[in-house]
């Protein structure tokens, strides 16, 4: 195969797959405390016979972009936004440990607490479970409090303690689940420095002006793929033409 015509068309398959990343960062631009994946273009040269005049643009994950997002006011009880650095630890389908920033909890019919995606929120002592109550306040260090129903508010009592933890982010992966777990496995300690707000929650920290501009550089960038592509084809049905004339 013509080396350009290579070049030009593993140029365009890798424009479409960091389009593919960057459609879904839009995707979630509204989904509370996702963070945007991030890639970037590295130049490999063509292996194979032949002088090494070839380089192939590769597109290759850079990991999570960790900045936090902006903070929403619910007003919600059960909305809870990590201020700073840490996040909120989950039990993952599989039973793994696994962490997030969406602070949108629910409360199953069970009484058992939850993110939006249903994995259970865990505390100190494991998955948090909360009785009957007419009212549920989240404190600033993670507390979780009811007032039993049937009961006055001098009743107020701890049910237990969101565990929050802030492991280094290199030890830090995404999962396929969309949830961040330690590279090596395991679970990460509690940091008592952690704290949360209540009534709040943390939107995604994708920019939608930002990467609607890049999705469309990209598709600039796959039809310049493709139009080389073409003159790569024209020139070798010239070149057969001329080959047939003589």
């Amino acid at each position: 195969m013509d080396r350009s015509l290579y070049v030009a068309m593993t140029g365009a398959t890798q424009m479409m797959r960091a389009q593919t990343e960057v459609a879904h960062n839009l995707a979630n631009a509204d989904t509370v405390g996702f963070k945007a994946q991030m890639s970037a273009f590295q130049a490999l040269p063509v292996q194979g016979p032949g002088l090494a005049t070839r380089i192939n643009g590769v597109a290759q994950g850079q990991g999570v972009d960790l900045r936090g997002g902006a903070e929403i006011q619910t007003g919600r009880e059960l909305d809870v936004a990590v201020q700073g650095e840490g996040w909120i630890a989950v039990q993952a389908a599989d039973g793994s440990e696994a962490y997030t920033r969406a602070g949108n909890l629910q409360l199953t019919a069970d009484g058992l607490l939850t993110d939006a995606r249903g994995n259970l929120v865990l505390g100190d002592g494991g998955p948090i479970s909360l009785p009957p109550a007419t009212q549920v306040s989240i404190g600033n260090d993670g507390t979780v409090s009811v007032v039993p129903t049937g009961q006055g508010p001098e009743t107020i009592a701890s049910v237990g303690r969101l565990k929050l933890v802030n492991p280094p982010a290199n030890q830090l992966a995404l999962g396929s689940d969309g949830l961040m777990h330690l590279a090596g496995g395991g679970t990460a300690p509690a940091d008592p420095a952690v704290g949360v707000k209540s009534g709040v929650l943390e939107s995604s920290n994708v920019n939608p002006s930002q990467t609607l501009v890049q999705m469309i550089e990209l598709s600039r960038q796959y039809e310049l793929q493709v139009k080389a592509i073409k003159n790569a084809d024209d020139n070798a049905q010239s070149a057969t033409r001329l080959l047939l004339l003589t």
